[in-house]
């Protein structure tokens, strides 16, 4: 009885510490609780109260509520535990962690049978796949909240119809993205929902404007005005504004255009935001220049340069988190694969002494009787044959070490490249962000809840701005993952205009970041009817990552001798022909003379100085291409002008 009466107050303090918002009372409640399911909610509600204030604070309270709740099989405050640890991983961007923590969390809510949270749960992972510009997975699971909420009738998830219409609208999927925006739009009338009307009415304007409608769009976009201004909701008057400048000068009133475009920067550079002032000062510098008005140009295009800078710092800092957690989750693959290959190894090994061990036996035996000659000479056969066998050893940790040493090599060149002055995003977002965190701590201080939560979705805003703009990470995140890849030999249907594309990339900025005098430009013709492939991912883009090297470092060598006008260039082309797909490299370097062609798949071939090749590369690919795929590679050159490998691969 004193022990429940204990918890009873404790959860009543714990009640009025949320009404006023009290971390200090927090603290002292914590310091005087048990170690029971009372402290894993004090501590997951003080991690809540940090998510936004301090993150690293926040997990670590949400890791210790985590064991506690644990500890007690308490499924409630594991619940909350995995959902601040998912608010803290998408508050730093870390979106990988942040799904695997809503996962976690989804499984509990199902086991718990919670159909509010699941439909919650499920919206929020939706929510971070836009985030990371997958806008795909966003409907899948944003549709499946959809239908939990209407199964229990819970109107307020019914706002999802509106995630649904943007992700469609983004895929330039019209039809669908018209008819779920125009739901969302109808639902936010009836709950009079003033954030949710200017969203809906925002992205009404962006469809209609699309589908070719604008004067229709316009109206959407005028309606919208007065919902997104009273909800403070900056980035939607960014992007408002901005689509009526556009549709202005498509209908020739240049007054109108010149006044939202800079609307839309103004309301950029209020609340900080460098991928809508981009947008729009652009506009206004292409403006002014068509209008002599130089003056005015070159404003804006220095408001567009700064703009520029400060989008390229966030994406690059997002692409390296983002790297770097696929970095680590390839290295911890790498050593799963190697300790599993050496495990083998030292078994075969076993297998082959052992069996070599009862031959040997066995000739003992039967020569026995045999006179010392034939016993020298059996010994001396013994001693070879270990000899090999250590040789071979030898051979096969050399290999091993080579190919991990040239896989890492290879990814993290192209990684390389991409990590360029991160600080100076971290530093900026920094600024912005502690100048909101204060703020929303000093409203917070003055019970102020609805000033702190319009500063929240500041936050949140600033945090969404740079979403359009990882789509690159995630490509060369995927290519990554999928080049690390244990090899499975299993064939599954493939876009290989993506592979083709995003490899060529990766080779490309791996020279460049060996050699940063190098350039070279890239011509890519890629068919876009290509039919999907049935391949092996994974082998198919070792093969092209080969000849993407090869044609590189061809017309770097060339670069290197040649005078004049001469200008490195790798071209790219995808091509359907009947029942096959073909995939052209072709480089305008030295070529590669008869002599040499005959020999080029042969292995341990090469044609490089010491220390820069194994000759492995073609001869690889050769067999990957015929003997794993049934198709065929061949190369066309010319002395001195080109060389053109021509990968041929059966539908």
């Amino acid at each position: 009885m004193k022990k429940f009466t204990t918890t009873l107050l404790l959860l009543t303090l714990l009640f009025n510490v949320h009404a006023q918002r009290g971390i200090d009372s927090l603290k002292k409640l914590i310091a005087y609780a048990k170690e029971d399911t009372t402290k894993a909610l004090l501590l997951n509600e003080l991690g809540f109260r940090y998510v936004k204030l301090n993150p690293d604070s926040a997990l670590l309270l949400s890791q210790q509520a985590m064991l506690l709740s644990r500890k007690s099989n308490f499924l409630k405050g594991q619940e909350k535990s995995f959902g601040n640890q998912a608010s803290v991983f998408v508050a730093t961007r870390n979106y990988p962690k942040a799904l695997s923590s809503y996962l976690s969390s989804l499984k509990i809510y199902e086991k718990g049978n919670d159909r509010k949270a699941v439909a919650k749960n499920l919206a929020d992972i939706g929510r971070v796949y836009s985030y990371e510009g997958d806008y795909r997975q966003c409907i899948n699971y944003t549709l499946k909240a959809k239908a939990v909420a209407e199964a229990i009738h819970e109107e307020r998830l019914f706002q999802v119809d509106v995630n649904i219409g943007d992700s469609y609208e983004k895929l330039n999927i019209l039809d669908s993205a018209l008819f779920y925006t125009q739901l969302a739009y109808d639902h936010a009338l009836k709950l009079n929902d003033v954030d949710l009307i200017g969203a809906a009415t925002n992205n009404l304007g962006n469809i209609y404007s699309k589908i070719n409608k604008p004067l229709v769009a316009l109206n959407y976009y005028h309606a919208s005005i007065p919902y997104t201004t009273k909800a403070n909701d900056d980035d939607a008057i960014c992007e408002t504004t901005f689509g009526m400048a556009k549709i202005y000068k498509q209908l020739g009133k240049p007054d109108s255009s010149l006044y939202y475009a800079k609307q839309s920067v103004a309301a950029g550079l209020h609340s900080r935001l460098p991928s809508r002032i981009l947008d729009a000062s652009q506009f206004l510098t292409t403006y002014f220049k068509q209008n002599g008005r130089l003056d005015s140009a070159l404003h804006y295009q220095d408001v567009s340069v700064a703009a520029r800078d400060s989008l390229f710092s966030q994406e690059k800092n997002k692409e390296v988190q983002s790297l770097a957690f696929a970095e680590r989750q390839r290295q911890q693959d790498i050593e799963v694969q190697n300790a599993a290959y050496q495990g083998t190894v030292r078994f075969y090994l076993m297998v082959a002494a052992i069996a070599f061990l009862v031959v040997v036996a066995f000739v003992l035996w039967r020569n026995s009787r045999k006179n010392e000659k034939a016993k020298r000479l059996l010994q001396r056969q013994k001693e070879q044959i270990q000899t090999s066998l250590g040789e071979l050893e030898d051979t096969q940790t050399q290999l091993i070490q080579s190919a991990k040493m040239a896989s890492l090599g290879e990814l993290t060149a192209g990684i390389a490249h991409e990590i360029q002055n991160p600080l100076n995003f971290v530093n900026n977002f920094s600024d912005v962000s502690m100048e909101l965190v204060d703020e929303m701590q000093s409203e917070l201080g003055n019970n102020n809840e609805d000033e702190a939560i319009i500063i929240s979705e500041n936050i949140k805003q600033n945090l969404e701005k740079i979403r359009h703009h990882g789509k690159r990470a995630d490509n060369i995140v995927k290519s990554m993952l999928q080049h690390s890849k244990i090899n499975t030999d299993q064939k599954e249907l493939t876009d290989l205009n993506a592979i083709a594309d995003e490899y060529l990339r990766l080779s490309y900025h791996g020279l460049r970041a060996a050699d940063k005098s190098f350039n070279a430009d890239m011509a890519i013709h890629l068919d876009d009817k290509l039919p999907m492939a049935n391949v092996i991912p994974q082998d198919i883009g070792r093969v092209l990552l080969n000849l993407y090297n090869n044609a590189f470092y061809a017309v770097n060598q060339k670069a290197k001798t040649v005078s004049g006008d001469y200008k490195a260039k790798v071209e790219l082309t995808t091509l359907a022909t009947n029942n096959h797909i073909e995939i052209k490299v072709r480089d305008n370097g030295n070529g590669i003379s008869d002599p040499i062609k005959e020999k080029i798949m042969q292995p341990f071939f090469t044609t490089k100085p010491a220390g820069e090749g194994t000759g492995l590369g073609l001869s690889l690919s050769y067999d990957i291409v015929v003997k794993g795929h049934g198709g065929n590679i061949t190369v066309d050159t010319r002395e001195g002008e080109f060389t053109e490998f021509v990968v041929n691969l059966p539908l």
